[in-house]
């Protein structure tokens, strides 16, 4: 999708910008693929909050995605190209032989009336998904698997893409979108092509209720709080944090302090850590 600019006299509408839907073939979703979201506030079941900054919303339904393209061998026609409100890329409405109607993240070139495959041999074409150790080398992926039949987890944003290194030993290595090199078991599902809406990163939101509609509270500057509520918090006007490194709200160091444990199982899968 391009962006347009939304335009207008105010300070919050003269710089905002919006992704143009006139790639979009379909604006409601499909009855028997959607249901209502509920909204939680970011609280739990207790009333207190759980994950900070997040509250409001704008009303909208959820749409189920078929992330493990299991349905095996049996071709489908993409009928739509959709707008989905819980996720940065769009979606695709695809209509199988058999008659039933599953969503899939649309990938970048995936046009209406193309055809999509999922099985253990396919075409290496833009949206058909396979086992990594059926894919050439090479080959640009996403909505990957990282155990089988578990649905797709990795790269699955809008514009993101892994590249597959090699095969070895019953490992695939990939390359995703963080720079880290991963092996992934050769038996996972991957889906062929680069997710669309890759201009999503570069939106101007222009004003703060843009944000809320999202569900996205303000965010409040550590040394603007007591310090009972954040580390940097406290002093007598403007000060400083006060301290070495700047820490979270619970203590813990963030200025290039490594936070993944050393004891997780998936390190040894870890071939090259990410760039920071």
């Amino acid at each position: 999708m391009a962006i347009k600019k939304m335009g207008g006299s105010t300070p919050s509408r003269r710089f905002m910008t919006g992704l143009s839907k006139k790639d979009l073939t379909s604006s409601k979703p499909h009855k028997g693929l959607s249901r209502i979201l509920p909204k939680t506030g970011g609280r739990d079941s207790t009333g207190r909050i759980s994950v900070r900054h997040q509250a409001g919303k704008q009303k909208r339904l959820y749409r189920e995605i078929d992330f493990r393209r299991d349905k095996f061998d049996v071709p489908g026609v993409v009928s739509t190209i959709e707008y989905d409100p819980n996720r940065s890329t769009s979606i695709s409405l695809v209509t199988y032989k058999d008659g039933e109607k599953r969503y899939i993240l649309a990938p970048q070139g995936l046009k209406v009336g193309d055809s999509v495959l999922s099985g253990e041999k396919v075409e290496a074409k833009v949206g058909n998904a396979s086992p990594l150790k059926n894919l050439p080398i090479g080959s640009v992926v996403h909505n990957i698997e990282m155990s089988p039949h578990s649905g797709g987890q990795l790269a699955r944003s809008a514009g993101t893409y892994a590249t597959l290194m090699a095969i070895e030993d019953n490992w695939a290595h990939l390359k995703l979108p963080s720079g880290e090199v991963r092996k992934i078991p050769q038996n996972c599902m991957a889906t062929l092509g680069a997710l669309s809406n890759s201009d999503w990163k570069n939106i101007v939101i222009g004003k703060a209720g843009r944000s809320r509609y999202k569900g996205k509270k303000p965010t409040v500057r550590g040394v603007a709080m007591s310090p009972r509520d954040h580390p940097h918090g406290g002093g007598e006007g403007r000060s400083p944090i006060g301290m070495k490194s700047p820490k979270s709200p619970w203590g813990k160091f963030t200025l290039g302090k490594r936070t993944r444990k050393k004891t997780k199982a998936s390190t040894s899968l870890i071939l090259q850590r990410r760039k920071h």
